[in-house]
C-alpha cells in the first residue's frame, strides 16, 4: 500500500528478484488501465471466437506469469465481477479463459498494490470482503516521500545517475550533478507525486539546462506546483473550523527554506523575498517555527 509514485512496482520487482521465482517472468498489470469490457479476457485469456474480435486463442496475464510473479497494481479498480474470478484463481491456482470449458493451471505468485484504502472500499461495497482478506496477508505500507526526508540524498544521487544514463545518447548532453544547496529546495517541497514527481522534476531540470551542475534556481524552475488541499484550505472559505496557527506555520515552513535557498543562505535577501521588514524578523520567525 502507498500513495501514487512511492515505488510500489519497484518494490514488487525487488521481491520477485530476491525470490526463488526470479528466473520466471515478472508480469506487471495496471488494473486501472484495463478496458472494462476486456478486463476478464486480458487477465484470464480467451478462446478463438469467444467474442467479436477474438480471432485466435490468447493467453492472459495469469498464464503469462506461470512460474513467476503477477503484479496487480491498483487492484482496487477491478470490477466486482472480475474480483469473483480473481478470488477463485488465488484459492485454486486455476482459472477458466473466456469461452473455454476446461480450467487452466498456472503456478503464479500474486503481489497486489493500491493507493486506496481497500478496507473502506469493502465497507462501501466496491471491493469484496473475501478477496480483501485473501490478499491482505503480508501487508507492506510504503511511506510517502515527505515522511522520509533522510532518503533524499541517496534518492537524488540514484535518480541523477539514472537520468544521466538515460540522456547520455542525446546530442550535446552534459552529465549533470546537483549543487549541495539544492537539497534545501527539495526538502521544502511536499512531493505529492512522491518519487515519480521527484524524478520528473530532476529530468526537466537536466533537459532544459546546459550547465554541468544544477542549481537551486534551476530545480525551483523545474518544479510544477499543483493546487492541493492545503492550498485550498489556506485560501478558501470557512465551512468548518480551521487551525489558523497551523496554517500559518505550514506556509512559513514551506516558503522560508525556499527563500533562503534562492538567496544562497543570505537572510537579508531572503527577508526581502518574503516581504519581511528586516533580517531579525526572519530570524525570529525561523526560531518560532523551528526552521534551521
Amino acid at each position: 500500500m502507498g500513495e501514487t509514485g512511492t515505488g510500489k512496482e519497484l518494490f514488487a520487482r525487488a521481491i520477485h528478484d530476491a525470490s526463488f521465482r526470479r528466473e520466471g517472468p515478472f508480469v506487471a498489470v495496471n488494473c486501472g488501465a484495463l478496458p472494462h469490457d476486456l478486463t476478464e479476457s486480458l487477465l484470464f485469456g480467451h478462446k478463438k471466437g469467444s467474442f467479436t474480435g477474438a480471432m485466435q486463442d490468447h493467453d492472459g496475464f495469469f498464464a503469462q506469469a506461470d512460474g513467476g510473479t503477477l503484479f496487480l497494481d491498483e487492484v482496487g479498480e477491478l470490477p466486482i465481477k472480475v474480483q469473483v474470478k480473481l478470488l477463485r484463481a488465488l484459492q485454486e491456482h486455476t482459472f477458466i479463459p473466456v469461452g473455454a470449458s476446461e480450467p487452466r493451471h498456472s503456478d503464479f505468485r500474486i503481489v497486489a498494490a493500491t493507493h486506496r484504502e481497500l478496507a473502506e472500499q469493502v465497507g462501501e461495497g466496491s471491493f469484496r470482503e473475501d478477496l480483501f482478506y485473501r490478499l491482505a496477508v503480508g501487508v507492506i505500507k510504503l511511506p510517502a516521500l515527505r515522511d522520509r526526508p533522510e532518503d533524499f540524498p541517496a534518492l537524488i544521487e540514484t535518480l541523477m545517475e539514472s537520468i544521466n544514463s538515460e540522456l547520455s545518447d542525446q546530442p550535446g548532453y552534459r552529465r549533470k550533478k546537483i549543487d549541495d544547496d539544492v537539497i534545501n529546495v527539495i526538502m521544502a517541497h511536499d512531493w505529492p507525486g512522491n518519487i515519480r514527481e521527484l524524478r520528473a522534476t530532476l529530468l526537466r531540470a537536466a533537459v532544459w539546462n546546459d550547465s554541468a551542475t544544477l542549481t537551486c534556481h534551476e530545480v525551483e524552475d523545474a518544479l510544477l506546483v499543483l493546487p492541493s488541499q492545503s492550498n485550498r484550505a489556506t485560501l478558501g472559505g470557512i465551512s468548518q473550523p480551521i487551525d489558523l496557527e497551523k496554517l500559518m506555520a505550514d506556509v512559513a515552513r514551506h516558503y522560508i527554506p525556499l527563500a533562503l535557498a534562492r538567496a544562497d543562505g543570505n537572510k537579508t535577501r531572503a527577508a526581502k523575498l518574503l516581504g519581511l521588514r528586516s533580517q531579525p524578523v526572519l530570524t525570529n520567525k525561523m526560531k518560532k517555527y523551528g526552521i534551521d
